[in-house]
């Protein structure tokens, strides 16, 4: 049996102690060198500072990632709220890569870290000599994470993504929205954040095949391959059958009654019937016998006969409000559930139980962020520092890099940090 342990799993080139998470953190001892920016690459690095690797992000002197500036709504110390998303537990680094003296410092972090992850354009980063062929020559344990919009193959791979893009091309959009609207997209980025925890699997992948081969590799992630992924059931229902998958709104191709209705006073609630005992249930519930009716006794006929079904329902459902409802479905084990807005999901008894929102200290004053879903018993996730001012730890990391303090100030005379 191999036996782990963050020596092990860390890059051999790696000699810096510069990692303020506890030694049993999950990540521990691996360093990440972040070059990514805006939503989904730093999703995935967040992801791994929570569990411990030190994440140094470089920004751009003067600018930082653009989401800095996406406000209102900020915090006290004006950091937007878009960026306080992704980039806590994190180390702010600036430099200017387009200069020779700014490609020198990334390749010297680039030599000591175990990862490096960008959102370039595909090539973008080869001109400047740190595209993944160049660096691994200096560093060949290194694991190079690269998330594009199309990949790094392709017809379209020099093309830019961008997830509302990708939503539309990926045929999401198309499955999402009223059955007689418009196609909609989903309410947050969800194709960033969903090639962001992929590239995150990939890349926790590729660490573990380092253990046994001793080598690094690139991880080659797109927002259009992750949202094709995405359409999961509904995309296997087209390859069996060949038919173009209908927009449904809130109702499931497959399984009926599996949809929204409305109590009394339009008080809208979910209603998840999974399988035919517990449409029986349901009946039993409703005091109906249509669980006994062969247009619905089973799943196959009500699909069928969806839309006489979902309209007696509708009419029961109109009767009552609906804390009555999901009262007495809740008895009954029907899965069932109100429909939150934000802050009625964040104020969830369950969802202060399970620290689904954590608080920070920045500049003196309290921040409140969302949680890390991932629970570890041995190795939990940490929240050490909230998200980096503009340049914050430039000086300490090019110290530990051998840069003295006069070498430091002429890097900012010139502008390169």
């Amino acid at each position: 049996m191999t036996t782990i342990s963050p020596q092990s799993i860390g890059n051999a080139n790696n000699n810096s102690n510069n990692n303020d998470a506890a030694p049993q953190s999950a990540l521990y001892g691996i360093k990440v060198l972040d070059l990514s920016r805006v939503l989904a690459g730093p999703s995935c690095t967040q992801i791994l500072a929570d569990l411990g690797a030190e994440v140094i992000k470089v920004e751009r002197p003067r600018i930082g990632d653009e989401t800095r500036h996406w406000s209102p709504p900020a915090f006290s110390d004006d950091t937007s709220a878009y960026y306080a998303t992704i980039n806590r537990n994190k180390k702010s680094l600036t430099v200017d890569i387009t200069t020779h003296a700014g490609q020198t410092i990334i390749k010297q972090l680039a030599a000591e870290s175990d990862i490096v992850v960008e959102n370039f354009k595909v090539g973008g980063l080869k001109k400047y000599g740190l595209d993944y062929d160049s660096l691994r020559q200096d560093n060949p344990r290194l694991i190079y994470a690269s998330l594009t919009g199309f990949g790094q193959t392709g017809p379209d791979a020099k093309r830019p993504g961008y997830d509302y893009i990708i939503q539309g091309l990926s045929g999401l959009m198309s499955i999402t929205g009223s059955s007689d609207g418009e196609p909609h997209k989903v309410g947050v980025a969800v194709v960033d954040l969903f090639a962001g925890l992929q590239l995150t699997i990939g890349i926790q992948a590729a660490l573990l095949a380092r253990l046994h081969s001793g080598r690094g590799q690139q991880v080659d992630v797109s927002l259009l391959d992750s949202a094709l992924a995405m359409l999961a059931n509904v995309g296997m229902n087209h390859l069996a059958s060949g038919e173009v998958p209908p927009r449904l709104g809130n109702q499931h191709p497959n399984i009926v009654p599996y949809q929204v209705f409305a109590g009394e006073g339009e008080q809208h609630f979910i209603l998840a019937c999974g399988n035919d005992q517990q449409f029986a249930k349901l009946c039993e519930v409703l005091a109906v016998d249509w669980h006994h009716d062969r247009r619905f006794t089973t799943n196959p006929a009500r699909v069928t006969n969806r839309k006489l079904l979902s309209t007696w329902l509708s009419e029961k459902f109109a009767q009552q409000p609906r804390a009555h409802w999901l009262e007495a479905l809740h008895q009954a084990g029907v899965p069932s559930g109100a429909i939150h807005n934000i802050a009625e999901a964040l104020a969830m008894p369950q969802a202060q139980a399970r620290e689904m929102v954590i608080d920070f200290m920045a500049q003196g004053s309290p921040v409140k962020a969302l949680g890390n879903p991932i629970k570890l018993s041995a190795s939990p996730v940490t929240y050490r520092s909230p998200p980096p001012s503009l340049s914050e730890h430039t000086d300490s990391t090019l110290a530990a890099l051998g840069y003295d303090s006069a070498m430091i100030a002429k890097l900012k005379a010139d502008g390169i940090v």
